[in-house]
């Protein structure tokens, strides 16, 4: 019966899925490709009443056996994509994203394009307005291979530029590139997403021509439009811009403070914390001794012998002058239970002065300072220190020794 007929076609169809799934796991791809071929000749051979419309499934398994099967060639998936173009109206641009994306893994960068300019002609009806999003991601990447050429193009200009020959021609091919490239890439980047590649090559073209305001702005925009979502780069590409172009302190410091709220243990905290603690403002150089201690809870940074140098700078002064032990002391009370094991081990003094002498002395300043002269790290590398007549060694066991009552301060 025609019931039966479609309960049997679904079992053999989920079987045959689970084989291939299964053939895929284990990277038999000559098996799974084997398999898909059953499982698409069963599709066609399926004479119930009910549609079957070409899967999704057959593109994306498909896909991924030829990327990996070691018979497959360029042409094979090219002729693969195609068939699949033409069945999935529905999936159009997203399939031919995906060929474009294929073409340029392999360094096919010219048929890439030419894929892309092929998918932005493409019209069929409501299906257009419907694929508004996959194709302004085709336009897009289209203009991100414009950039490519502009770039190579700069290239060639700049280097012929040196010895004082100008082509026309290849400074008119660099115009052209230029005004594609900033058509697509200016659209796609008013949409809210993350879109770090595209602002970054768009900020890249408008610096080169001199449009410094519009580069601000669009990087203003990236950062700080709330119908963006949250992303670290957006801040990290607006600080570097300022920087580069001597913006306002001020400016810097609020880049970067968001980035800190994001992302504590950025590589940029670093700069951050050296801002701040050249500030006059009280508030911004405690906020800095927090930035340097959050920074350091991470496992990336136990070894950053500027960090430590950052922190043992910022609590020496604070020692010397008796001013804000309070701030130490709060950083510290969260830490305490931790930051020993963590930071401040005999196996890590022992490690840190056979591979890193600056780091161990750095470390062994804080460490004195927060857990007292009887501290194991503290003790080891100063012994160390002095058995080796390190001048430096001696004059840091002299201090912590001197300023031990702040660390029975600090610990309350």
């Amino acid at each position: 019966s025609s019931h039966e007929h479609k309960l049997n076609f679904k079992k053999s169809k989920e079987v045959c899925l689970s084989y291939i799934q299964d053939a895929m796991l284990q990277k038999q791809w000559k098996r799974a490709a084997e398999f898909l071929t059953f499982y698409i000749e069963s599709l066609e051979k399926d004479f119930s009443t009910e549609y079957m419309g070409p899967s999704e499934m057959i593109w994306r398994i498909g896909t991924e056996i030829l990327c990996h099967h070691s018979h497959s060639n360029m042409k094979e998936f090219n002729s693969f994509i195609e068939q699949i173009k033409t069945l999935g109206v529905k999936r159009y641009l997203k399939v031919c994203l995906e060929h474009a994306f294929h073409l340029l893994c392999n360094g096919l960068i010219d048929e890439a394009y030419q894929n892309l300019s092929l998918a932005e002609s493409w019209r069929f009806g409501e299906q257009t307005a419907i694929q508004d999003k996959e194709m302004k991601l085709i336009q897009a990447y289209r203009g991100l291979l414009d950039y490519y050429s502009w770039s190579k193009q700069k290239t060639i200009l700049l280097e012929h530029g040196q010895d004082g020959f100008e082509d026309l021609s290849v400074e008119q091919e660099m115009h052209s590139c230029f005004r594609k490239a900033a058509v697509n890439l200016r659209e796609i980047i008013k949409i809210p997403g993350v879109w770090d590649l595209f602002v970054k090559c768009y900020v890249d073209l408008l610096e080169f021509y001199g449009d410094h305001n519009e580069a601000r702005q669009v990087l203003n925009e990236y950062a700080y439009n709330s119908k963006f979502p949250a992303n670290p780069n957006a801040h990290v590409y607006l600080y570097q811009f300022l920087k580069r172009h001597g913006g306002p302190k001020k400016s810097l410091i609020s880049a970067l403070k968001i980035l800190h709220d994001i992302v504590p243990s950025h590589e940029l905290m670093i700069d951050f914390n050296t801002m701040l603690q050249k500030s006059k403002k009280r508030r911004k150089r405690r906020l800095g001794l927090e930035v340097i201690f959050a920074a350091l809870d991470y496992a990336g940074w136990k070894e950053n012998v500027k960090a430590w140098s950052c922190l043992a700078r910022q609590v020496k002064q604070i020692v010397i002058s008796e001013k804000h032990l309070d701030w130490i002391k709060q950083e510290w009370n969260s830490r305490k239970d931790w930051w020993p094991a963590f930071h401040f081990s005999r196996y890590l003094a022992k490690r840190n002065w056979q591979e890193n002498e600056s780091l161990s002395y750095e470390k062994a300043l804080v460490a004195g300072i927060l857990l007292g002269k009887d501290c194991k790290y503290f003790k080891y590398v100063s012994h160390q220190g002095c058995k080796a007549q390190v001048k430096r060694f001696r004059m840091l066991k002299k201090f912590v020794n001197k300023h031990n009552p702040v660390y029975l301060r600090i610990s309350g």
